[in-house]
């Protein structure tokens, strides 16, 4: 069904790369859940109103935020798709991250008061509703609904690799199993009688639940706008077309941005023999930076570094320090390494020193540490090091 709803109305719709195309998905998924969620919320708050019942009234109201919630995810797309300007060089995709936090606040702020009108009730002692069967038929078309909403926008959020559509999606399969919650409730209610408001408890869990589902979405649109590591999948990508290329030795410094969906940038530093020629080397450069972007997306520009590979004692040498970082930590990696003459009193080594991004030590701890080290290797071994930390998160 979900298909034939895009062939209908997205024009189209199999291009979802396109920014254009992109926008539209998100719009077409804002309509149908305002839509699905106006209809869900006026007759939950209608037969809520009319049994008195808080748990019912509590979901509808749930749906009414979760129309709020459309409305923004709408604007977002709808702001993401601007195109770059001055003040904005690279775009505004992070809107959408931030229609996401917003739709997670909203989320917050209906648990948050359904949680308090559940206890205020579970307090005062207010006796629990008796649900009628339309109240139960209800209950059990939401339920539904939001099933179908949540494999819709499953869907849409997969297709188009939207952070706020995925957390629609998981506030509707949310929302599907709390009906269902209220609706066991309401069944046993009416068959068996309880000596407590067994409405206001259900109220409560659900109160919990829509909770627990807000700080999670909060957490994961968070952890985007700050800058969370970046796929694991898209670093072996970019590791594996790069090194593709004849003459590329190795790669380091991998740093990746993400400016939005479809707005990724990166950078990379490549080893290659000192003695190349630098304009045959450019030009591979060139042809792998537009490899990758095919390939992956992503905006890339390659640093090159030359290294010596001929000299048999730099080997030798780079050998020997690489197995002395690894007796201190196995994922410590070096790079860019270079030496002086081998001398009488003094051999400087001059070489970066990635440390993974949790790696709690200082610097120049590191720095004394490895030189001590080295020292035991050669007395006359200097170690002149750049500390590096990895940006990739796989360290």
């Amino acid at each position: 069904m979900t298909d034939l709803l895009l062939k209908i109305f997205v024009k189209d719709y199999k291009n979802s790369e396109n920014p254009k195309v992109r926008e539209h998905y998100g719009t077409f998924g804002g309509i149908v859940g305002i839509v699905c969620n106006i209809f869900l919320c006026s007759i939950k708050i209608i037969i809520g109103l009319l049994i008195k019942s808080m748990s019912i009234i509590a979901d509808g109201l749930n749906n009414l935020s979760d129309m709020g919630s459309s409305v923004i995810t709408m604007l977002g797309f709808k702001l993401s798709g601007k195109p770059a300007d001055k003040d904005h060089p690279f775009g505004h995709g992070r809107m959408e991250y931030m229609s996401a936090f917003i739709v997670s606040v909203l989320i917050l702020i209906v648990g948050f008061e359904l949680g308090s009108s559940a206890v205020k009730a579970l307090i005062g002692g207010e006796k629990a509703p008796v649900y009628s069967l339309l109240s139960l038929i209800i209950l059990g078309v939401s339920a539904l609904v939001k099933l179908w909403m949540y494999f819709f926008n499953k869907k849409l959020g997969k297709t188009i690799n939207s952070a706020a559509l995925l957390a629609t999606a998981q506030d509707s399969i949310n929302d599907a199993l709390t009906t269902c919650a209220i609706l066991v409730a309401a069944i046993v209610a009416k068959f068996i009688k309880l000596p407590f408001n067994l409405d206001a408890v259900m109220a409560l869990f659900v109160a919990l639940f829509i909770l627990w589902a807000g700080i999670t979405s909060a957490k994961e649109t968070l952890d985007n706008i700050l800058g969370k590591a970046p796929d694991a999948s898209l670093i072996k990508d970019i590791e594996d077309t790069v090194m593709s290329f004849e003459g590329f030795l190795g790669i380091h410094d991998l740093i990746v941005h993400d400016y939005g969906p479809g707005r990724i940038f990166a950078s990379l530093h490549i080893e290659v023999p000192q003695n190349i020629d630098i304009v045959e080397c450019h030009e591979r450069i060139d042809l792998c930076e537009k490899v990758v972007c095919e390939k992956t997306g992503v905006e890339l520009v390659i640093h090159m570094d030359p290294i010596d590979v001929d000299n048999e004692e730099v080997t030798r040498t780079k050998e020997k320090i690489t197995d002395v970082i690894k007796s201190i930590n196995d994922r410590l990696t070096l790079h860019d390494f270079r030496m002086t003459p081998s001398g009488k009193n003094r051999t400087n080594l001059i070489f970066d020193v990635v440390l993974p991004a949790d790696f709690r030590i200082e610097d120049e701890e590191i720095r004394e540490l490895i030189n001590e080290k080295a020292r035991e290797v050669d007395k006359t071994f200097v170690c002149v090091i750049t500390v590096d930390r990895d940006m990739t998160g796989l360290n």
